[in-house]
C-alpha cells in the first residue's frame, strides 16, 4: 500500500508539473491573469504558471488576412453595387486585445463590414471604379483609428471586386462612348479654331505686302500645274493689260 501511495503521489506531482508548464512559440504571447487580475504578458518560450491561481490566454501576433464578405451598397448617385474586400491586420498589444474587447477577430470583422458600407456609400460609382487607391487608404485610416484601443494595427485594406448589374454596365458603356465623342468634337473644334487663327494671321501678312500676294498666287499656279490632266484658266491682272494698251 505504501508503494502504491508513493506511485500515486509521484503521478500527481508529474501531472502538477506538466500543468504548470506552457511553451509559447516566437509569434505567440501569453496574457496572464492571477486570481482574475491581469498580471502581465509573457513569452515566447517556456512559461511557468501556478495551477488554479493563474490562467493564461494565448494571442497570435502574426498578420491576419481577413476576408470581408460581400456587402450590398447604395452609392451616392443611387446605384446598387456589391463590394467585397480583404483586410490585413495584426495584434500589437496582446493585453489590450484580450482585455479591451471580446473576440477581437469577430469585432474587427464586423467593424470592417460596417465601415466598408459607410465609406463607399458616400462616393459615386465612378469614384469606386477609378479611385480605389484613395478609397483603400481612407478605409485603412478609419479602421486603424477605431481599432487602436483594441491593440490592433491595420496594415492595409484592399477592395477586390465591385459587382454591377448588367443593365448598369451597358449604361456605363454608353456613357463612356458619349464621353469619347464629346472629346473628339472638342478636339476637332479646337483644331478648326487654331487653323482659322493662323489663316487670319497669314491674310494680314499678305495684305500688308501686295507683292507677297502675287508671289503666293504664282506659287499656287505652279502647284496646280504639276497635274498634267488639268486645264488651268486664270485671270490676267488689269494693271498689266492697262500697261500694254498704254504702250500701243
Amino acid at each position: 500500500m505504501t508503494l502504491i501511495a508513493y506511485f500515486i503521489a509521484a503521478a500527481l506531482i508529474v501531472l502538477l508539473a506538466i500543468s504548470m508548464i506552457r511553451v509559447l512559440r516566437e509569434y505567440q504571447r501569453g496574457v496572464v491573469f492571477t486570481l482574475g487580475r491581469y498580471t502581465g504578458v509573457k513569452g515566447p518560450g517556456l512559461i511557468i504558471l501556478i495551477p488554479v491561481v493563474q490562467q493564461m490566454v494565448r494571442v497570435d501576433l502574426r498578420t491576419v488576412v481577413l476576408d470581408i464578405p460581400t456587402q450590398d451598397i447604395i452609392s451616392r448617385d443611387n446605384v446598387s453595387v456589391k463590394v467585397n474586400a480583404v483586410l490585413y491586420f495584426r495584434v500589437v498589444d496582446a493585453d489590450r486585445a484580450v482585455i479591451q474587447v471580446e473576440q477581437y477577430m469577430d469585432a474587427t470583422s464586423q467593424l470592417a463590414q460596417t465601415t466598408l458600407r459607410s465609406v463607399l456609400g458616400k462616393h459615386d460609382l465612378d469614384e469606386m471604379l477609378s479611385e480605389r487607391d484613395k478609397l483603400n487608404a481612407d478605409l485603412r485610416e478609419i479602421l486603424d483609428r477605431q481599432t487602436e484601443d483594441w491593440g490592433i494595427k491595420v496594415a492595409a485594406v484592399e477592395i477586390k471586386h465591385v459587382d454591377i448589374d448588367e443593365s448598369m454596365v451597358r449604361a456605363i458603356a454608353r456613357q463612356a462612348e458619349a464621353e469619347r465623342n464629346r472629346r473628339a468634337r472638342i478636339i476637332n473644334a479646337e483644331g478648326e479654331q487654331q487653323a482659322a487663327e493662323k489663316l487670319v494671321d497669314a491674310a494680314r501678312t499678305l495684305a500688308s505686302t501686295p507683292e507677297a500676294m502675287q508671289l503666293r498666287y504664282l506659287s499656287t499656279l505652279y502647284d496646280i500645274a504639276g497635274d498634267k490632266s488639268s486645264t488651268i484658266v486664270f485671270p490676267v491682272p488689269i494693271d498689266l493689260l492697262r500697261r500694254v494698251f498704254d504702250r500701243s
